[in-house]
């Protein structure tokens, strides 16, 4: 067995079945590819790589053939590999380019076929493959009307744009688990396609004083789950994140908020399809917040008061809202009358309740509540993730 094949599926099967032919263009950034091919096969991917001259100085083809368990192609020959990997759309479902330089890239948008790569492209584009590049360059390369002109001719022909970050005087290339999530995207279901979902999550933080504060526990990792598999399944995504413990993802358009009020100040911006709320928010704040730290030395009284209801503020804004319901220690009959009354209450398309007893960091038992039905979810957060956007896709 191939050292490739250890680490199959190792963390999702989202690519299972998949083939990828991936170029590899002459960007310093050609040394990520590596780490690129291995987790496009964690995802279940099988990875052709391609591979023109100048990426053989940089990134070596014994470590790209170790990466994937197929020697790179860095020539066409007498196999006319471009038509045997990439001549039917059953020969490989996507043709990403990781990195771009804007010389590949300028190539492409004029029909030049001078490498391995650009005759992929070549054929890529002209059999409509699907089609996504990843640039990387200079910014003032990346400012260069022509490379500029052709990115948008590249756009025009239906080739997705991934990244770049401009950062530093560079447009730096997309990330590896930016790549990951746009080839996820390019090749899943599609059902989200032009519907504006937006995520509410982690927990808000009622300040004391200047140093401590009020919270509930949340990690956020159901709601970056749920972007993360909206954003995948063609949804434009936004998330909006109070505190949390989990990595944010870097191709989703994101927006902070600390206390409830600070987000009741951002209601405005609500101009989506749907809005999920798995957020953990304060029901009550401090009466009196302190300027600097109380003393540590002695007691104190605090007087809490409550904070307005974020769900019914939000149901004002739109007519699609899903809620969460946490509660502990309640039978199921309960906490579904519970989720029945909130979803009645404030009018909602459906409420999420959940036992905060037996939920885990990466998994749990949830139940999707409606005015018809009640749906039993359970397994992973990105597995209860579809499930709660199948009702999405189908009922709203």
């Amino acid at each position: 067995m191939h050292p490739s094949e250890e680490i199959y599926c190792e963390k999702s099967n989202k690519l299972s079945g998949k083939t990828i032919v991936l170029g590899i263009t002459g960007s310093i950034a050609a040394v990520d590819s590596f780490h690129l091919i291995r987790e496009l096969i964690r995802h279940g991917a099988r990875v052709i790589p391609v591979m023109t001259p100048a990426a053989t100085k940089l990134a070596a083809p014994d470590s790209i053939e170790f990466a994937s368990g197929m020697k790179p192609i860095v020539d066409i020959g007498g196999q006319t590999e471009h038509i045997k990997h990439l001549g039917n759309h059953s020969d490989a479902d996507l043709f990403l380019v990781y990195p771009a330089t804007a010389n590949t890239i300028s190539k492409i948008a004029c029909g030049i076929d001078d490498t391995a790569v650009t005759t992929m492209a070549t054929v890529a584009l002209g059999g409509k493959i699907p089609f996504a590049i990843a640039p990387a360059m200079h910014g003032m390369m990346m400012e260069n009307p022509a490379v500029a002109r052709n990115l948008e001719t590249l756009a025009s022909y239906g080739v997705s744009i991934i990244g770049p970050h401009l950062s530093g005087g560079r447009a730096k290339v997309a990330t590896v688990s930016e790549v990951v999530a746009w080839a996820t995207r390019l090749l899943s279901r599609d059902d989200l396609i032009g519907r504006r979902i937006l995520i509410i999550g982690g927990r808000s933080e009622e300040p004391l004083d200047s140093m401590r504060l009020i919270t509930n526990r949340s990690t956020g990792m159901m709601a970056v789950a749920l972007a993360q598999r909206a954003f995948e399944r063609g949804a434009d995504v936004e998330l909006w994140m109070g505190g949390c413990n989990v990595a944010l993802p870097d191709h989703i358009p994101v927006r902070r908020y600390a206390s409830v009020e600070d987000l009741i100040g951002m209601l405005d911006l609500v101009n989506h399809d749907v809005v999920i709320v798995p957020a953990a928010l304060a029901d009550f704040t401090p009466d009196l917040k302190v300027e600097g730290k109380i003393p540590s030395d002695k007691g104190f009284d605090m007087k809490l008061n409550p904070v307005p209801k974020v769900l019914p503020l939000l149901r004002e804004r739109c007519p699609k809202v899903i809620g969460y319901k946490a509660e502990s220690k309640l039978s199921r009959d309960d906490l579904i009358k519970k989720a029945r009354g909130r979803l009645e209450q404030y009018d909602l398309s459906a409420v999420i309740a959940n036992d905060i007893d037996s939920a885990g960091k990466t998994s749990a038992s949830m139940h999707l509540v409606t005015r018809e039905k009640v749906t039993d979810i359970s397994g992973s957060k990105p597995a209860i993730s579809d499930v709660i956007l199948n009702f999405v896709s189908e009922k709203l």
